[in-house]
């Protein structure tokens, strides 16, 4: 209560301003470095589901339209209709992309078959410790949240050929504005939510952003405390400059949070089927994530034409979690189909300091050459990203290694161990150096030509684990566009570029893999319909990648005596597919964003087997003639069916030799959602979650896994001003 009071006092103070008012693990925690990259996509406010003018990728001023990708944009209002407060969930909606929720609070994420690593904010870099996030990442400071779909040429020069993430942060506005809302809903799900916005001076605006959110779960002992606060200023210096300067500080406190999940499987291969509330987590377990994030933006006009644009980023994340892990003692017997024992615990503490500081600098402008008007970029970026974290266990008390009941017995009730043994970790700087020069050649009226050059340098240095990270990549990454307007309303392009990453995954002799490498092109079509009030994107994609890390074993590194997955190279993998996206208003008064994906993985069995190769994003709302402050909508999740190997019946039992199958149906997740506008300035809003109740795994990304939400409702009360 203390926070929501604080919460609300900060709130009234900068409504009541004078000036405003005068206007209107796998097995032992991650700890790994992805490259740093920088992507700029800025745009007009949205109509509805429908993003408009954007400024795409290679930072040329392409809309969307015009832009040789396919780019979904998920809006605040499609946020604020279905209630998604957290980043999962905004991405589980989003055409193309599958969110591998292997943990409560450790989150892969996938597209076009190959996993996520790229996350911007505001254009700026936020690399992926090890591919994945922690915590659980609130939405209420951002505006959108954009996806493009593909490799990374186009974006920032290296990275899979799968998606690229930015989360647009909101900025203040010229006029005032106010909102707060309330809401509560299944498992205590308790949630106050603020927004302020306006001038404040003759040239400074600036916007407060507040959050506050307990719940409980469905999950047996999970609890979820989140606290965010955020701040902006603009400062408008002279007619051609604009400072932004803002802060962020986010914090998720989980409570009873898994460390890898389920065993899926009893020893005789038939599946465990466990209701979907059980959970491995002991009573104590705890995962803390703190992020501090500050930056700045200078923007600068020399001319109609031309523009110099310098970002800076601060980035301070501080982890701390008690963990326990639950595994099979012998894998022989596996777990035992009738008594359901066999289960044998271990805990871990684990802390993470993560720094970063990313500065990107480009001039942007137009030039005139063989009669016509052509457009260049060209700039140059540097990151820093480092990173200390330390792994402690128990192998004195016998409180480290607990055996364990049957999991429908099981309460989380262990006694805390002494966590003062095998003291490991890591201490590793990652920095990299980037130039980069793009350019959009008008060729004639109805032909643009794009090209492009980025190189980057990386360096590491460091040890983690035992095991030395040093590394000295360089790699010149080119990108190839072509547009072509067939008419005002309809746009063919088709892209390609090559793909380049450092790996740190490790093989069975714990040495480095190689550098993944590849090839990616795409083409389509979009076409504007329905009196431009709707976008269709139509692509086809081929993507070939050599060396990519999959999941090989698991086995004791010898530096920690820890058990840990190693991975090998797989010779190739490639991936074949088409996406169909129709977003905006295609009836008056019906808003939709549907998308279709559909591909093939080929070079892997245990990727695509786990992959979901179709899935459908729907979401629609639609605003009733008869009772117009009344909107109803609904949205629709589905995938096809997946699997996974899980290996042999042992020969202790009567069907030896059969393979181990873990299953997961194809299934389709429903969910409604209800608001009336009482009146201009008060309104209710009624989401339903999973309507079916269906039951389902959230992946099988890992051997383990466990179930989603099931049913479940959230009511929230809205006044705006």
């Amino acid at each position: 209560m203390k926070y929501l009071s604080l919460s609300s006092l900060a709130l009234a103070v900068l409504a009541s301003s004078p000036t405003m008012a005068q206007q209107q693990p796998d097995k032992v925690p991650d700890s790994d470095l992805r490259s740093i990259e920088t992507l700029v996509i800025t745009s007009s406010r949205n109509t509805g589901y429908l993003a408009q003018d954007a400024k795409v990728a290679s930072k040329l001023n392409l809309s969307i339209q015009q832009t040789p990708q396919s780019i979904s944009v998920f809006s605040r209002e499609q946020m604020n209709d279905f209630a998604l407060d957290n980043v999962n969930d905004v991405l589980g909606n989003v055409t193309g992309v599958n969110v591998e929720q292997v943990e409560t609070d450790r989150t892969y994420f996938k597209a076009r078959g190959f996993d996520i690593t790229n996350f911007q904010i505001d254009g700026l870099g936020l690399p992926l410790i090890n591919g994945n996030a922690h915590g659980d990442m609130d939405t209420a400071i951002y505006e959108r949240i954009e996806v493009v779909r593909g490799a990374n040429g186009l974006m920032a020069g290296s990275g899979n050929p799968s998606a690229t993430i930015n989360l647009v942060r909101k900025r203040p506005t010229e006029d005032f504005q106010a909102n707060v809302t309330g809401s509560y809903g299944s498992w205590s799900n308790a949630r106050l939510e603020g927004d302020v916005s306006g001038r404040i001076g003759d040239n400074t605006r600036g916007r407060l952003v507040i959050a506050r959110q307990d719940k409980e779960s469905y999950l047996d002992r999970y609890e979820l405390e989140k606290d965010v606060i955020y701040g902006v200023l603009d400062f408008q210096l002279g007619d051609d400059s604009l400072l932004t300067l803002g802060h962020s500080s986010h914090t998720s406190d989980a409570k009873g949070n898994l460390w890898g999940a389920l065993t899926l499987y009893y020893g005789d291969g038939s599946p465990t089927n466990f209701d979907a509330s059980t959970s491995t987590s002991a009573s104590w377990s705890n995962w803390q994530v703190e992020e501090q994030r500050s930056f700045a933006d200078l923007t600068h006009s020399f001319s109609s034409n031309w523009s110099l644009r310098v970002s800076y980023s601060r980035n301070r994340t501080d982890e701390d979690s008690l963990l326990f892990y639950t595994y099979l003692g012998d894998a022989a017997t596996g777990l035992d189909p009738q008594t359901g024992l066999g289960l044998v615990g271990y805990g871990s503490e684990y802390d993470l300091d993560d720094e970063q500081d990313l500065l990107d600098i480009y001039t942007s402008g137009e030039f005139t050459a063989f009669g016509r008007h052509h457009e260049v970029v060209f700039g140059a970026s540097w990151a820093e990203l480092s990173y200390q974290d330390k792994s402690l266990y128990d192998f004195h008390t016998g409180n480290g290694f607990p055996l364990l009941p049957a999991m429908q017995n099981w309460d989380g009730n262990t006694p805390l161990p002494e966590f003062t043994d095998g003291l490991t970790g890591s201490d590793v700087t990652d920095t990299q150096k980037a130039w980069y020069l793009a350019a959009r050649f008008n060729l004639n009226e109805n032909i643009n030509l794009i090209t492009g050059l980025r190189h980057n340098d990386w360096q590491t240095k460091g040890e983690s684990y035992g095991l030395d990270e040093t590394r000295d990549d360089s790699q010149s990454i080119p990108y190839l566009g072509l547009i072509y307007d067939i008419n005002e309303q309809l746009t063919a392009y088709a892209s390609y570029t090559e793909t380049f990453v450092a790996q740190r995954e490790k093989d069975r002799n714990f040495e480095r893999l190689g550098p993944l490498t590849g090839e990616a092109r795409e083409i389509g079509i979009k076409s504007q319909l329905f009196n431009g009030n709707a976008l269709l994107t139509l692509a086809w994609f081929d993507i070939e990648q050599v060396n990519l890390a999959v999941f090989d074993t698991t086995i004791e590194n010898p530096n920690t005596g820890v058990p840990e997955d190693v991975y090998k190279g797989a010779e190739g993998i490639s991936s074949q597919g088409f996406e169909v996206e129709l977003a905006g208003e295609v009836l008056p008064g019906l808003q939709a964003s549907i998308g279709l994906t559909s591909f093939d993985i080929d070079g892997d069995d245990q990727v695509e087997a786990y992959t979901p190769e179709k899935s459908l994003r729907l979401a629609t709302t639609y605003r009733l003639p008869m009772l117009e402050k009344l909107r109803v909508g609904a949205s629709v999740q589905w995938q096809d069916d997946i699997y996974r190997s899980q290996g042999i019946v042992s020969g202790l039992y009567v069907n030896a030799g059969e393979e181990i199958i873990t299953r997961q149906d194809a299934y389709a997740l429903v969910n409604l959602m209800a608001s009336y506008e009482i009146n201009q300035n008060l309104s209710l809003n009624l989401n339903i979650n999973n309507l079916t109740d269906e039951t389902y795994l959230n992946s099988l990304y890992w051997a383990q896994g466990y179930y989603g939400a099931p049913r479940n409702v959230m009511a929230s009360v809205s006044w705006s001003l």
